[in-house]
């Protein structure tokens, strides 16, 4: 395939042409990448080539949770939303916290038509060293608190999850919530139904700011003591982002490399902590119930700042798909968290098309970044060499978000409403796993080509 006319992220007009699964040359348009003889040809001149979102924080529900999310309807959804590789948390039924568990979801997970990695969890009971034996991708989401039931960890459990990782190489994904500093007054009283602002406001005051940034200091702690490499998720203050920021400048000398023991700790923030705040309670109701919960504006305001700013490494969706029969539960009852993994690049890309965020702050958090951080070479960059996971884009084109136009499983979304920008063409290593046409609007998907990113 031979991609001509394209524009990448930092402005340059380029030819590429792929091979094998690989991208075999980047050259200035008209320099005589010329198509061979059968090859396929992608104009894309008024558009944008970026590489795939590399979507380090996703549930794609199985086993044990089909009916909320599959791998072939998650994948899907990334697909059609420019997302090229995934990472699968640990918290499905059986948990992914030993070797034959690990083993009953890749097996699903062969569906995808994305590339996935895998994540361990831990818990009382793990099987640490059946779990290293699989290809799997980190440790994590390693929870500090008790937000999905028996997921919830002590710390000297966590210390000995540090230590494994360490010694093995493999980073450690870590949710970051001090359980103790949870304000339970928010919970009391008449907390009304799924259409009232209180019930998402009120989890927003119950799971407090304070909560995160505790968790995320004694984290960093831990982690510093072990040289083991820490990835604090979806940070939603702007103070447990400082936070991150100021052990990584401890931990780096003045050129910015790592002065001594494991990479430097890194941090991710969420979609909806980026454009969504305690202000969109009312819509919402128990829909935005998530963990971490939503915050003031001025905090989200702070968090994307953040963001543009630099401090912000990875943006990850924490996708997290449920029923909409599920979140119209009472507030006690409803699960937490919100689908993401279609909207991701989208809705950074909007903010692309106002002005908001640079392309290349976009692509590197969305992209570049996260490959980098988790050791995906391969991955997140439109040069001679890596995996043609490619998305084409048109800036000029956005279109509003709408659940019914999504490829979840769950079928709702919590940006309903917002603008954003959709792409045209993805690919993952040089295949076409989704296609939209920009005029008609009509859809096409590609067969189930997933790989495990740690498996050679």
């Amino acid at each position: 395939m031979l991609i001509t006319g394209a524009e990448l992220a930092d402005g340059r007009v380029r030819d590429v042409r792929i091979r094998d699964g690989t991208i075999d040359a980047v050259e200035p348009t008209n320099a005589g990448l010329d198509p061979d003889a059968g090859e396929g040809v992608v104009d894309a001149r008024g558009r944008h080539l970026l590489p795939g979102a590399v979507d380090v924080h996703v549930h794609f529900r199985e086993p044990g949770g089909s009916h909320k999310e599959t791998w072939t309807s998650g994948s899907r959804s990334a697909a059609a939303g420019g997302v090229t590789a995934v990472v699968d948390q640990p918290n499905t039924s059986p948990p992914t916290v030993d070797g034959d568990a690990f083993d009953e979801k890749a097996e699903l997970a062969a569906e995808s038509l994305v590339d996935y990695g895998i994540n361990g969890g831990v818990t009382a009971d793990w099987d640490p060293e059946s779990l290293f034996e699989r290809p799997l991708f980190a440790l994590g989401e390693v929870f500090l608190a008790d937000s999905t039931g028996d997921m919830g960890i002590a710390v000297d459990l966590f210390e000995d999850a540090l230590a494994e990782a360490a010694a093995r190489d493999v980073p450690v994904t870590v949710h970051a919530e001090d359980e103790t500093l949870f304000d339970e007054g928010a919970l009391e009283g008449d907390l009304g139904g799924v259409g009232t602002a209180a019930t998402a406001d009120a989890w927003s005051a119950y799971r407090t700011a304070e909560a995160e940034v505790a968790a995320v200091e004694r984290a960093l702690g831990a982690a510093a003591e072990s040289d083991a490499q820490v990835h604090i998720a979806h940070t939603s203050t702007p103070e447990g982002i400082d936070a991150v920021v100021a052990a990584r400048e401890s931990e780096t000398g003045e050129d910015g490399n790592a002065t001594a023991g494991a990479a430097p700790p890194t941090c991710e923030v969420t979609p909806h902590h980026l454009f969504l705040s305690r202000e969109n309670a009312g819509r919402l109701g128990t829909f935005g119930r998530m963990n971490p919960p939503l915050r003031s504006e001025e905090r989200r305001a702070a968090v994307f700042e953040r963001l543009r700013d630099g401090d912000v490494d990875v943006v990850a969706t924490d996708h997290a798909p449920h029923t909409a029969d599920e979140k119209r539960r009472g507030l006690a009852d409803a699960p937490s968290g919100v689908p993401g993994v279609e909207t991701l690049y989208p809705l950074l890309l909007e903010s692309v098309r106002k002005g908001e965020l640079t392309l290349e702050r976009v692509r590197d958090v969305a992209a570049a970044n996260p490959a980098s951080i988790f050791g995906m070479d391969a991955k997140g960059r439109v040069a001679e060499g890596a995996d043609a996971d490619l998305v084409l884009v048109d800036l000029t084109n956005p279109r509003e978000i709408e659940a019914g136009a999504l490829h979840s499983a769950c079928g709702w979304t919590p940006f309903e409403g917002l603008q954003g920008v959709f792409p045209e063409l993805t690919l993952v290593r040089g295949e076409v796993v989704y296609e939209r046409d920009p005029v008609t609007g009509a859809e096409s998907f590609g067969e189930p080509a997933g790989r495990n990113v740690r498996e050679p």
